[in-house]
């Protein structure tokens, strides 16, 4: 597993100092099935913006 993640999109819920993910886990999907060929075919499911809470 990963030691740390980051993560720069600073209005999600989860952000904390030092561009560290503060979610007690992280769900990645692909925009193309089960697979994707780069990041860009990817999105992070656990982004919740900071006003929706």
């Amino acid at each position: 597993m990963a030691k740390d993640v980051l993560c720069e999109v600073k209005n999600c819920h989860y952000w904390a100092e030092g561009n560290r993910c503060s979610a007690e886990a992280i769900y990645v999907v692909s925009h193309t099935g089960t697979e994707a060929s780069n990041s860009g075919e990817t999105d992070c499911k656990t982004f919740v913006p900071n006003d929706e809470l």
